[in-house]
């Protein structure tokens, strides 16, 4: 009877809908004490089955390995294409800029080996910068050659002019503006060294030309410029007349 009392005292003071029921069971104690153990970790089984697919360390580590080569080799081709394609564009548009070759220009790329140190050397790998150039020749009908030849025997042709196409894309300081000079062949004075320089990573490059006075009139297609990356050096050379 007391216990009747008790359990009805209980449900009295309980809130409203809420029984409060208390066990004390074999289960319950079992529950706390592999929460208590294990924290409800999976019990472990000593026996795999025979399809099961085991991951080692060394295993899981060789494979994050193979794939970061593959990644690797993947980013070196797609850099090599980009760089391919980037020198691919560049040509194409010093190409544009230059215009169809005509029947008497000729391509010159030919440059000359310049013994130069750079201060910037040991900062940056020097090296040559890409170029297309052209050389333009031609006939050259003064009096003289009017008197002596005709067009079934014309004169010999000459070197009328030069187009150089330099391409430097990739300087340290895109500000900087590539200057050219000319100096006296010492082996040769029917020709002088035209030496173009642009700055760090670039080598300075130099061609061979004749040794002729320049037309520097636009009507004469001079041209002296830096845009997009490429230096473009046009001149012809000045006709004179002929003199008895």
């Amino acid at each position: 009877d007391f216990e009747m009392l008790k359990k009805k005292k209980e449900r009295e003071d309980s809130p409203a809908g809420i029984q409060i029921i208390k066990r004390d069971g074999p289960d319950e104690n079992k529950c706390e004490q592999e929460y208590e153990d294990l924290c409800y970790t999976p019990i472990r089984h000593d026996t795999i089955e025979m399809d099961a697919l085991v991951y080692t360390e060394s295993k899981i580590m060789n494979e994050i390995q193979e794939m970061r080569a593959q990644v690797d080799v993947m980013s070196k081709k797609s850099k090599e294409k980009t760089e391919v394609d980037r020198d691919t564009d560049i040509e194409e548009r010093g190409l544009a800029l230059m215009g169809e070759a005509q029947e008497d220009d000729e391509l010159f790329n030919c440059d000359i080996q310049l013994n130069a140190s750079y201060s910037w050397a040991e900062m940056y790998k020097p090296r040559k910068p890409r170029f297309y150039n052209r050389v333009h020749t031609g006939y050259e009908w003064n009096k003289y050659n009017q008197t002596h030849y005709d067009q079934d025997n014309p004169p010999p042709k000459i070197v009328q002019g030069y187009k150089f196409n330099i391409f430097y894309q990739d300087l340290i300081d895109p500000t900087c503006t590539p200057t050219y000079k000319l100096k006296k062949c010492p082996d040769d004075k029917e020709f002088k060294i035209l030496t173009i320089s642009a700055g760090p990573p670039y080598e300075d490059i130099a061609f061979k030309v004749l040794n002729r006075e320049w037309e520097y009139s636009n009507r004469y297609s001079f041209k002296s410029q830096f845009s997009q990356g490429i230096f473009q050096l046009w001149f012809q050379f000045k006709r004179y007349r002929y003199r008895r």
